[in-house]
């Protein structure tokens, strides 16, 4: 077995790669993470990509797509109160290491393995940590994983964390009304109503792909983007080039006021997913948000068989509009004792906090007794 560490993914086969992800989970294809590199969406905003590979007779076996951080942004899995702790102390929290996908809470796999052999997996943690030690980085965070590798990371002893986001799951509905008629009457008769505005404001709202988006469209989109974050005070960290550059799994939701485009929101296809990112408005027009958002999606979902829409992160209001708590994962290593200790002790008292709220985000479900499950 040869262990390596590279600085890019331009370094690794594309084909390797992919295959070993065997999955269409779009944010860990190849040429996604190149377009990261490639566009400007990583090294001004902290992001330094580091690819963690273990090869058996030249074939590559295991992998992870990690990035060394000096700061938290972009990361959607809070840790600012354990990084003020470590500067009160005197201790440097920066850099660290993310095993995550740049500015997108979406849950994947991180430790990629060959037929996801579990003692692969072990290797490749042992990999990690090792390097992280040489490095003397703080702590290593691997975020939004699936259970297949929460497990592995446990059995490595690594601390375990827990948050919630909300899903719809496409109960093989055959229409929206279809959706609907799940429901409980209260909430289908404010999804109607909320609808309803909007069609009443003279918009329609149309899905395009990406691929299938004329100059103007690129624009557009991308100034909807922008514009949202420069309301917040915030940084719109990826490029109209890297856009473009993934255009095969991006789909744009258009709102048009008869024929001008007066907002539109970014999505994702892939892995029998649909993921909800990115929105933006010229003016406001009351419920469009949840229309191009969420509702939107939820007809392309059932109209294309998709079995999961997950529209971003937060949001306990998306339980009213049919999207269930899923609890998202993540694993910690920390370096030093002392606050690997404190940050252990932390985390199971926030653990019984987080059970108790995903018990009162159920009292919230929207669907029928009979259809819940």
């Amino acid at each position: 077995m040869i262990a390596s560490v590279v600085s890019s993914i331009d370094e690794l086969d594309a084909r390797s790669w992919n295959t070993l992800l065997n999955s269409d989970y779009p944010f860990l294809q190849h040429d996604f993470l190149l377009a990261l590199e490639q566009h400007d969406c990583l090294a001004s905003w902290g992001w330094q990509p580091v690819y963690f590979v273990l090869r058996e007779n030249d074939e590559l076996v295991a992998a992870c797509a990690s990035y060394i951080k000096t700061n938290s942004y972009g990361e959607f899995v809070f840790d600012w109160a354990w990084a003020d702790a470590y500067q009160r102390s005197g201790v440097e929290y920066y850099p660290k290491l993310v095993a995550s996908i740049p500015f997108t809470p979406a849950q994947g796999a991180r430790l990629l393995a060959k037929n996801n052999d579990a003692n692969l997996k072990q290797q490749l943690i042992k990999l990690i940590l090792g390097f992280c030690e040489k490095q003397k980085l703080s702590s290593a965070h691997f975020l939004f994983c699936e259970n297949d590798d929460m497990a592995a990371l446990t059995e490595a002893s690594l601390l375990t964390r827990f948050d919630y986001q909300f899903h719809w799951h496409n109960q093989d509905y055959s229409c929206f009304d279809d959706f609907l008629g799940a429901l409980t009457a209260k909430r289908r008769k404010n999804i109607k109503r909320e609808r309803r505005s909007v069609a009443e404001s003279n918009i329609r709202v149309e899905i395009i792909p990406g691929e299938q988006l004329s100059e103007d469209q690129w624009q557009k989109l991308y100034d909807f983007y922008r514009v949202t974050f420069l309301r917040k005070s915030g940084a719109p960290t990826f490029t109209l080039a890297f856009f473009r550059a993934v255009a095969h799994y991006l789909r744009a939701v258009f709102a048009f006021n008869e024929n001008e485009i007066v907002a539109g929101a970014i999505l994702y296809e892939g892995n029998n997913t649909l993921y909800g990112r990115h929105w933006g408005s010229l003016d406001h027009y009351d419920q469009l948000h949840f229309e191009v958002c969420y509702y939107a999606g939820i007809e392309y979902c059932i109209r294309h068989g998709i079995a999961r829409f997950e529209p971003g992160a937060q949001g306990e209001h998306k339980i009213w509009r049919g999207f269930l708590p899923v609890k998202t994962r993540s694993a910690h290593w920390i370096a030093h004792p002392g606050f690997r200790e404190a940050i252990a002790e932390f985390l199971q008292r926030e653990d019984r906090g987080m059970q108790q709220y995903g018990e009162q985000l159920l009292e919230s479900n929207p669907y029928r007794q009979s259809n819940a499950g």
